[in-house]
């Protein structure tokens, strides 16, 4: 990427066309890939072209963007970013703020923050949220900056080849130093946000390795296989070890206002360059405390 809005790939093979390396090299959807047409948004070696041209190796295929206009209020909110390139962002979400608006969280959101940082540096893009966290989840929260960014991340992310990492204190003392949790879940009631382990459930596979046993309490590290909505929490609670904190899934602690759980690590491949990412959130303060002695 050159900038925000254009994204540049030099051609390594003969004999294919514009829609061929934008659909099998660069996973573009043939929906995007016509409006980009269309919009006259698609360049070979600096001339505007169409979808059916042919290519040789060595050619600059260009995509441009246009400029988006956010759907997101604008709200200066202090946001903590912890890694940014030209195609994507990513912050370290503290607890007690929502990713995005909600019926009743209208503004002060992590999307409304950032939205404000795009303005402020002229970054005329939308906030394409990749992943979300629960409000009184910290941690990392990736936005991409256009639409072949967000594409190529949630794909990522569909096919479970992000690798995500969690920190959690969890009630009582964990004995095994490491293990599986390989139990679906699902929600037995529509219109119910608990969700259980039950037969019926999609697969949920979490990994964990104790970090630290203290005052009947566990530190986990926890890896992700799958990413299902409260899968952590659920898992925690199914073996008899709910996050310390959580109210949904255990009880209340005089220890923490929040459920402990902080997403601290993710590993993806750039979704242009093709490099390898590792972005990382220290434990916050709150649950750092927990374990004073």
């Amino acid at each position: 990427m050159t900038n925000n809005n254009i994204l540049n790939y030099t051609i390594q093979e003969n004999d294919k066309t514009v829609k061929g390396v934008m659909t099998e090299n660069l996973n573009f959807s043939r929906r995007l890939l016509k409006k980009l047409e269309l919009s006259g948004n698609l360049f070979l070696n600096g001339t505007a072209t169409k979808l059916n041209k042919s290519v040789f190796c060595g050619d600059i295929l260009s995509v441009e963007f246009d400029e988006d206009e956010d759907q997101y209020t604008a709200v200066d909110i202090p946001i903590d970013i912890v890694y940014e390139d030209n195609d994507l962002l990513a912050v370290n979400k503290p607890p007690y703020i929502v990713v995005h608006p909600t019926r009743s969280h209208q503004d002060n959101t992590v999307a409304n923050g950032v939205a404000y940082y795009f303005r402020k540096h002229d970054i005329k893009r939308k906030v394409r949220l990749v992943n979300r966290l629960d409000m009184n989840t910290s941690g990392i929260v990736i936005i991409a900056k256009h639409p072949y960014a967000h594409n190529e991340l949630a794909n990522q992310m569909k096919a479970n080849t992000v690798d995500k990492y969690y920190y959690a204190i969890v009630e009582g003392i964990v004995k095994e130093d490491s293990g599986t949790i390989n139990e679906p879940i699902t929600r037995l009631n529509p219109e119910d946000i608990i969700r259980v382990v039950h037969p019926s459930g999609k697969e949920c596979i979490t990994h964990y390795t104790v970090e630290k046993r203290f005052n009947n309490m566990t530190l986990l590290r926890l890896k992700l296989e799958t990413g299902r909505t409260h899968q952590i929490r659920v898992h925690m609670k199914h073996i008899g070890h709910p996050v310390l904190g959580d109210t949904l899934y255990g009880s209340e602690s005089e220890l923490i206002k929040r459920q402990a759980l902080h997403c601290h690590e993710m590993k993806f491949i750039q979704p242009v360059t093709g490099i390898e990412i590792v972005i990382k959130c220290p434990l916050p303060e709150d649950m750092k405390k927990i374990m004073e002695p």
